[in-house]
């Protein structure tokens, strides 16, 4: 019999119609839980044994990469939180080191140790939020319950530094939006301890559980030569035992000077991806506490006159020309602007007013600052990398995550391509579950731990 088409296939059509056939076509998704909203896969049923399955990506597109285009640099920021928007943090950073590299500009030792901290809080969230939503899927409620607990411990951290849980838009051409909080150190190894605590928990409770080995192992597993020519990355990729990582491979930032073990497992199946992740995450605090302690301070401006005065004062102040010694006077900012008052802003962001906004004393204390901050903001003018083109590679939560931008010279970006992690493994999801059981597509699914605003952008 003549191989079916794909229409025929999606539709039901050919090769079982009237012929005695047996087999079932069954839609599972999009409009399903275990979809997670997004994703349709049509499987052909020979009983409950998929013979054959076909995905279909695409519901969740919104024009990432032309919206981009839209607007000068940094407007791009709060589209790449909408990526992965379970580890934001790592998307803002991994645009920004794209733009830095096509001005040739290098962010302060302090921003690079920052970014490092905040990028692996987020991907500890990632992996938190991966696991318990598939234990959930499974049954295991319990350990959902205590995943998210531990996933709100790093949140609140999150939002001392961005001021926002999910979507943070903290990243900055340059640099970061704040300088971190008072305390957060001592705040960092509290939630870390408590994480801790959960992770033991969710071990006892499923690591050597009969009934979740049972539907992990041997599951959804696909070779180490499959994983390669797919071009996958990520916990999938060392789940079959390569031990690819960016942060190693092609260091960024201050990983280099970090120590940190690749977790590798060699099965290759849901199990593997399973214990990948929780030995990913103890590396991830490993990593968080080794940069807080080497964390260096940074310039610090000095010799402050006269008392603080609260913005709305300064700002009516800078209005009405009255800015003699202003730019001596300490603000108190409100809590949304905290960690970006001067002497925070030059320890966090580079040193270059073709690029990074002045400090909002500067901007409303002096015209030179206010000239800047307008040049900046301004259409037509703006951040104006020269003509080139640029690619960086970071290590996302599900793997290689790589932006590549291009310049026309102009103060918007001409093009913007994102390289989403979890696409790749997405393409293989069918070698993945066919011949396997439909109750098993649940968990494979949640093993890739696709995230519909990275696959689709």
């Amino acid at each position: 019999m003549a191989e079916m088409t794909r229409r025929e296939f999606m539709l039901g059509e050919g090769s079982g119609t009237g012929s005695g056939s047996q087999r079932l076509h069954v839609g599972v998704g999009p409009a399903h839980p275990a979809m997670h909203g997004i994703i349709r896969i049509v499987t052909e049923l020979d009983g409950e044994v998929i013979v054959r399955a076909d995905v279909e990506i695409g519901y969740l597109h919104r024009a990432f990469e032309k919206d981009c285009e839209q607007g000068g640099y940094n407007n791009a920021i709060p589209y790449t939180d909408r990526l992965n928007y379970v580890s934001p943090l790592i998307n803002n950073f991994g645009y920004c080191a794209a733009v830095e590299k096509l001005l040739g500009i290098d962010v302060s030792e302090r921003c690079k140790y920052i970014r490092v901290i905040m990028a692996e809080i987020s991907r500890v969230c990632d992996h938190l939020t991966c696991i318990g939503a598939s234990a959930m899927e499974l049954g295991a409620f319990t350990v959902f319950l205590y995943m998210i607990k531990a996933r709100e411990y790093l949140w609140e951290l999150v939002e001392d530094v961005t001021g926002a849980r999910l979507t943070i838009s903290y990243g900055r051409v340059g640099g970061v939006k704040a300088d971190l909080p008072d305390g957060f150190a001592e705040r960092a190894a509290k939630a870390f301890k408590e994480t801790r605590e959960v992770l033991d928990e969710v071990h006892r409770l499923l690591t050597g559980n009969r009934i979740f080995m049972d539907r992990m192992i041997g599951v959804g597993a696909l070779s180490r030569e499959e994983t390669i020519a797919y071009a996958i990355t990520g916990p999938l990729l060392r789940a079959v035992g390569v031990p690819y990582d960016v942060r190693r491979a092609q260091p960024y930032d201050v990983y280099d000077r970090l120590a940190f073990e690749i977790p590798t497992q060699k099965a290759g199946d849901n199990y593997a991806r399973y214990l990948v992740r929780m030995a990913e995450m103890e590396q991830s605090m490993r990593i968080v506490e080794q940069a807080l302690a080497m964390i260096p301070g940074g310039p610090i401006n000095v010799d402050f006159a006269g008392r603080p005065i609260d913005p709305a004062a300064y700002v009516d102040r800078g209005k009405q020309g009255k800015t003699e010694g202003l730019l001596l006077v300490p603000i108190t900012l409100s809590p949304n602007l905290q960690g970006s008052e001067r002497p925070a802003h030059d320890r966090v962001n580079a040193a270059d007013k073709r690029v990074v906004l002045p400090p909002k004393e500067t901007t409303y204390g002096s015209i030179e600052g206010l000239m800047n901050h307008f040049m900046l903001i301004m259409e037509g003018f703006g951040i104006r990398p020269p003509q080139g083109e640029a690619y960086v590679a970071v290590e996302g939560a599900n793997g290689e995550l790589g932006f590549y931008v291009v310049s026309d010279g102009s103060d918007r970006p001409y093009r913007v391509r994102c390289r989403p992690p979890c696409l790749p493994p997405m393409a293989a999801l069918h070698r993945m579950i066919e011949g396997g059981m439909v109750a098993d597509l649940i968990p494979t699914f949640g093993s890739v731990n696709m995230i519909g605003g990275e696959l689709d952008r």
